[in-house]
């Protein structure tokens, strides 16, 4: 490993309290997840990987590409994670995914969900692309998870865009998966020259593109990313339920820029959560706030339910209109959305799913990069569009 792959690692340990010998470096956190779920695949056989709905694609992607079947679980509105109450495990899971959802930690449920999963023999994996470096823990303040996917990229914590990180969990009570994922994880390549390229020219490619005419920037955005010339957040195949690219490592240029903004994480972090104490301030009894939120958690963004779908359009609309950033995710479920639901085993309107799908059709969710003012001037608009 590079000198600059081995400073972003003892960053993150440094951080977490871990041993930077346990994390690992990969493109994207999506390399990672599928690391994890190939080599569960090989070494326990086909099966189910529990998650949710109220999620990206991109975190589902892994398990098909993997040959694994999703299964999806009721999350709790406190946390938008699955609900220890409601899910549902028996000898063909292999693994469940335990989603930070922007960021909202329930230490509590993490640990119950770890209990019931390693009872079915499966493995717990902690999805905390929206708060990179931060780690669901035990009353004795140890990790939970067995094993730990960490995001640097697009509309994430940190101004990266690229760039993921995996911790395994030494205690892992299946030493031949964890020598297994150990070995894989190293063993990435480094992505390509094109693909390196089309990291390095993301932002300017991004600005061109915002700038061209609707009608135009789509497809000439297709065209780009068909060429291998542009990497975008989600590309087309990703909502077809396959990967863009084979996994990989960092690249040199990724890695320096995860090393260059890491110092900065926590200023980011009292900035956002500075926000969301705002929105709580001004929003908390006017709408519905998840109340794993509690005063003011670090979020990638702000997640609060409308009282109905027409409602949370009208809120997303107006906070646009005021030239603020406000966010569709995750509306629709598997966000941005997918092709065929059927490849994702996903039927819409499955009654198994009603408190999830209620939650998709109401979220709206506000920016939590923002100064106070700001954040206070978003939520004026907010009460006021309810009137």
């Amino acid at each position: 490993m590079s000198a600059t792959n081995d400073a972003v690692v003892a960053m993150l340990a440094a951080r977490t309290g871990t041993d930077p010998a346990d994390w690992f470096l990969v493109h994207k956190a999506r390399y990672g997840m599928e690391v994890v779920f190939r080599a569960l695949a090989d070494l326990r056989g086909a099966g189910d990987v529990v998650t949710q709905v109220f999620t990206c694609c991109t975190a589902v992607d892994p398990v098909l590409v993997a040959g694994l079947r999703p299964v999806y679980a009721e999350v709790s509105p406190d946390s938008i994670a699955i609900d220890p109450a409601r899910v549902l495990l028996g000898a063909a899971t292999r693994a469940v995914v335990l989603q930070n959802t922007f960021g909202i930690v329930d230490d509590a449920a993490a640990v119950r969900l770890r209990g019931q999963a390693h009872d079915a023999g499966a493995l717990l994996v902690e999805d905390s692309a929206h708060c990179v470096g931060t780690l669901a823990r035990d009353e004795q303040g140890e990790p939970v998870a067995d094993v730990s996917i960490h995001s640097f990229g697009a509309e994430k914590m940190l101004p990266t865009r690229f760039g993921g990180a995996v911790w395994v969990d030494p205690r892992l009570g299946d030493g031949a998966l964890r020598e297994r994922l150990v070995r894989d994880l190293v063993a990435l390549p480094v992505p390509g020259r094109r693909q390196d390229l089309a990291a390095r020219l993301y932002v300017n490619e991004l600005r061109v593109l915002n700038r061209l005419p609707k009608g135009v920037s789509g497809p000439f955005r297709d065209a780009l990313t068909a060429a291998g010339a542009f990497d975008p957040p989600v590309a087309p195949v990703e909502r077809r339920g396959g990967l863009s690219a084979r996994a990989s490592g960092p690249s040199p240029w990724v890695a320096a820029q995860m090393r260059a903004v890491l110092p900065s994480l926590e200023d980011v972090e009292a900035r956002r959560a500075a926000a969301v104490r705002e929105y709580v301030r001004a929003l908390a009894g006017v709408v519905q706030v998840p109340a794993g939120i509690g005063d003011g958690r670090p979020l990638v963004r702000f997640p609060f339910f409308a009282s109905d779908a027409a409602a949370a359009e009208r809120l997303f609309n107006a906070v646009s209109d005021a030239g603020f950033y406000a966010g569709r995710w995750y509306r629709p479920a598997l966000f941005p959305g997918v092709e065929d639901p059927a490849v994702y085993g996903y039927a819409p309107g499955d009654g198994s799913l009603a408190t999830t799908e209620d939650l998709i059709a109401r979220v709206v969710n506000l920016p939590t990069g923002v100064d106070v003012p700001d954040a206070r001037r978003i939520a004026g608009v907010v009460l006021a569009a309810i009137g």
